[in-house]
């Protein structure tokens, strides 16, 4: 291990991956961090909560497809590990195509699925006003949102971090400078944050295809026309590997969304200053990411190439950065939480609740920062049968810890979020140690 770290080399590979990854993927939780920022110096509470609500059922909605980027870039990095062009050609393919189909069925049954996601909040009739503006103006971004996972799990799949890392800051810095735009400029308050982020969504799906043809032919891959069969052909197999991924996402977003929703019903002020935390915890969430997704392309080329030296090389890599950021990240929360949460919200309410929970998000990173990274292998592996079993258990932990700690209200709350997080890290981390122990890990899993 000691001999891994002394080179240079590694370490250069983890950070030309997950640099750019962790700058990128930072200026999604600031965009929820303006959005706060922006909504939350309105006048009334239920602005805040609105979007709360409204942006958690929005991203519930896209992230449990989140398999859409995750399975491309596990198999994209295995092709590109075999050296197989027309694999990665066709993965790309196949991922889009789905997308736009999953994208068209979202807009077709939106307005039921939201009343039916409504029946089941005890949010106030403001918050739930202003939730159900911002979800309907935004579920209209579904097919750019949905494509341009595809097109960032593609391109990091193929070893290349600096294009997924334009294409998430640039579109996210359009949705912000939008967002100031429509929501202070104009006045457009809720509906405002909503259309600028299914402006950003757009933009962004036009830069990404734009990388992608660049990308393309760098690669010298097969031309478009003789790869468009791998549609018909193919998604069979894409669609089974994604069942157990789709799994794991539907138990992560009940998790984050029974968090919302049962805060909801502790009252607006409550629900506001989680919805300030929550978006810290995505701050770490991303910022995280970037080195999982590092982890994964790392993972991917690796089982593709068979190498088990380099898989055993990206792990000790990743591994040791992954914690000198977390340590960076309590730090910062524990010696200056308070004073970030009042640059979210001037509503003395809203920051003396959010406060009193800032020990429990001091917490988080060090304790997510496996759950992440693990979860970075067994996607690089294309394991979704180990993660589904591993998300089974850490959901089972989450509401039985909220179960016992319910009397501790919002605090339980959290208690059950730090219990859940750990879990999903145990959960991978033991299956991990037993097929690291068998030398059955290197071989991808099928997805039949």
């Amino acid at each position: 291990m000691l001999t891994a770290l002394r080179d240079l080399s590694l370490h250069r590979q983890v950070f030309s991956l997950a640099l750019p990854m962790v700058l990128s993927n930072i200026t999604v939780p600031l965009l929820g961090l303006v959005d706060a920022a922006v909504i939350g110096h309105l006048e009334h509470a239920w602005f805040l909560g609105g979007v709360a609500v409204g942006g958690t059922m929005i991203n519930v909605t896209f992230w449990l497809l989140g398999f859409l980027r995750m399975a491309t870039t596990g198999l994209s990095a295995q092709a590109y590990g075999a050296g197989d062009k027309a694999a990665q050609a066709g993965y790309l393919i196949q991922g889009l195509a789905l997308a736009w189909l999953l994208a068209l069925i979202l807009i077709v049954i939106h307005q039921p699925l939201a009343e039916l996601i409504f029946h089941f909040s005890s949010a106030s009739a403001e918050v739930k006003t202003y939730a159900g503006q911002y979800f309907s103006i935004r579920i209209w971004g579904a097919p750019a949102a949905l494509a341009n996972l595809v097109i960032m799990g593609w391109l990091l799949g193929t070893q290349n971090a600096r294009l997924p890392m334009w294409l998430l800051i640039i579109t996210n810095v359009v949705n912000i400078l939008l967002d100031l735009l429509f929501v202070l400029g104009f006045g457009w308050q809720v509906r405002g944050a909503a259309a600028a982020s299914v402006i950003a969504d757009y933009s962004g799906l036009a830069l990404g295809l734009w990388f992608v043809a660049r990308q393309w032919r760098a690669y010298a891959l097969p031309a478009l026309k003789s790869q468009l069969g791998a549609v018909r052909h193919g998604m069979g197999r894409l669609l089974k590997l994604n069942r157990d991924i789709f799994l794991r996402s539907l138990c992560l977003q009940l998790a984050f969304s029974f968090m919302t929703f049962h805060g909801a019903s502790l009252g607006d002020t409550v629900v506001a200053a989680n919805a300030v935390l929550m978006s810290f915890l995505m701050l770490v969430s991303y910022a995280m990411d970037g080195f999982a997704y590092a982890m994964e392309a790392m993972v991917g080329k690796a089982i593709g190439a068979r190498s088990r030296e380099l898989l055993g090389r990206s792990l000790i890599g990743t591994t040791f950065w992954s914690l000198i950021i977390s340590l960076l990240m309590t730090l910062a929360f524990a010696c200056f939480g308070r004073d970030i949460v009042s640059l979210i919200s001037d509503i003395p309410a809203v920051r003396a609740e959010a406060a009193r929970y800032l020990p429990w998000l001091a917490a988080v990173p060090l304790v997510a920062m496996w759950c992440f990274l693990l979860d970075g292998i067994f996607i690089g592996a294309t394991r979704g049968r180990e993660m589904r079993n591993s998300m089974f258990l850490a959901t089972s932990s989450f509401f039985i810890t909220w179960w016992l700690l319910m009397d501790w209200g919002n605090h339980g709350l959290w208690a059950a979020m730090l219990v859940f997080l750990a879990m999903r890290g145990v959960g991978l981390a033991i299956v991990l140690a037993y097929q690291w122990q068998k030398n059955t890990f290197l071989a991808a899993e099928e997805t039949g």
